[in-house]
């Protein structure tokens, strides 16, 4: 009798135990896709290190773009990426995608790619459909150069590539790093590369470009 008596405590429990666990979780999967959507928001627009050149003569004057393209995709999302020194706003020095993905851990992943035929993407975002005529299969990955972002107190995300992995022959170099940070003001990203005895052969010394948000 005792048994039969306690029961349906035992079944009332493990239900009620059951049914945190899935509130917890989809409000944990909730404030991921939250937080992947608030990062995405925040890479997504125009910047300037204007503001800093002026302040310090050795940085350059960069405009830096982010826009986003594929945008019914789903899971991933995705950035077409251009920087130029800004007096050759129309001949950039450098044009990517990055694939943004949830990688779990509240870590968020940068995934690098080479466009094929770059040249053809200059200023892309005028002329949007251009993306259409390619495929995210049709991009060539940077192995090891994607750079892991995480949210921090402030609200910001904050990351890194992981330790040598993104090889570069730049100027002599064998390997780069990216420290990045991205906040509602904008986006300071610090890319160097490293000879193979561990010395800097290209990119800021002193500390990263800050690009303030102009759009």
């Amino acid at each position: 009798m005792m048994m039969k008596s306690i029961l349906p405590v035992i079944l009332f429990c493990c239900c009620l135990f059951s049914a945190c666990n899935t509130t917890k979780n989809t409000t944990g999967q909730h404030q991921a896709a939250s937080d992947m959507d608030r990062l995405y928001e925040l890479m997504s627009g125009t910047f300037s290190s204007e503001e800093q050149s002026v302040q310090d003569t050795s940085f350059f004057n960069i405009n830096l773009v982010m826009f986003p393209i594929w945008e019914e995709a789903s899971g991933s999302k995705w950035l077409y990426v251009e920087q130029a020194v800004t007096e050759y706003i129309k001949r950039p020095y450098r044009q990517r995608v990055y694939q943004l993905s949830d990688v779990g851990g509240g870590m968020y992943e940068s995934k690098v790619y080479e466009l094929p035929q770059p040249e053809r993407f200059i200023h892309a975002w005028e002329t949007p459909d251009l993306f259409s005529a390619i495929t995210a299969d049709s991009l060539m990955a940077r192995e090891g150069c994607a750079v892991y972002l995480k949210k921090n107190e402030e609200g910001c995300f904050s990351g890194s590539t992981k330790d040598a992995e993104c090889l570069s022959t730049l100027r002599g170099a064998s390997y780069a790093t990216s420290i990045v940070t991205v906040c509602d003001d904008g986006v300071v990203s610090w890319d160097q590369g490293w000879n193979a005895d561990g010395e800097q052969v290209w990119g800021a010394v002193k500390e990263g470009y800050v690009f303030k948000r102009k759009q």
